[in-house]
């Protein structure tokens, strides 16, 4: 009897153990089926733009750089590419799913191969109009949206006087600093001119 006894907590260990290790497999058959279903995400995309800052003259032709990396995700022809640009006068939309959607305007398209993620962004003959902050924004299959940190492009002219060059920005605020300089000097020498007008009527009289 006391054989038996003492095989009995060797049977009760066995069925324990037993029972303990088919939870343990149906737990590691859990564990390896998850990373399965997870298989098609996450897209760990990076969207880079460069330069921040870019300048162009009237009627040049300007690419804004734009690249797509994703190290899990070699092939990126399925990515869904959108660029906008924003000035003050709010957002436009300028291309969506890869595809220019101004109308009647074929001066902005994407260039570049987008399998090797290349989505620049070509503008053709630009204007002062075209000054502003572009975005490159990408969606993903999985729908999350990346955005570059955007370019500010700004427009070069050439005023004409004393061959100065400079952004249309610029142009604004000195011309408008000159006209407020000029009607404070009116303001300031209108009296003083009176003055004068009057001393010089009264010695012509003379």
């Amino acid at each position: 009897s006391a054989v038996l006894f003492s095989l009995f907590p060797g049977t009760d260990v066995g069925v324990t153990g037993g029972s303990a290790s088919k939870e343990n497999a149906a737990a590691v058959t859990h564990v390896t089926a998850q990373p399965l279903l997870l298989t098609p995400e996450p897209w760990n995309l990076l969207v880079t733009q460069t330069p921040a800052k870019e300048k162009a003259r009237e009627g040049e032709t300007v690419v804004l750089n734009c690249h797509l990396n994703s190290p899990q995700h070699p092939s990126l022809a399925s990515l869904m590419v959108k660029w906008y640009k924003q000035d003050e006068k709010g957002q436009m939309d300028l291309l969506e799913k890869n595809v220019t959607i101004l109308p009647n305007n074929s001066r902005i398209f994407m260039s570049g191969d987008l399998s090797q993620g290349d989505v620049s962004l070509i503008i053709l003959n630009v204007t002062t109009s075209d000054h502003g902050i572009y975005f490159c924004e990408v969606t993903l299959p999985d729908g999350k949206v990346v955005t570059g940190d955007g370019t500010k492009l700004r427009i070069r002219r050439a005023l004409g006087l004393f061959g100065i060059e400079e952004s249309i920005g610029t142009i604004i605020g000195v011309v408008a600093a000159g006209i407020g300089g000029i009607v404070v000097l009116i303001i300031v020498l209108t009296p003083q001119l009176r003055k004068c007008i009057l001393c010089m009527r009264q010695e012509s009289r003379q």
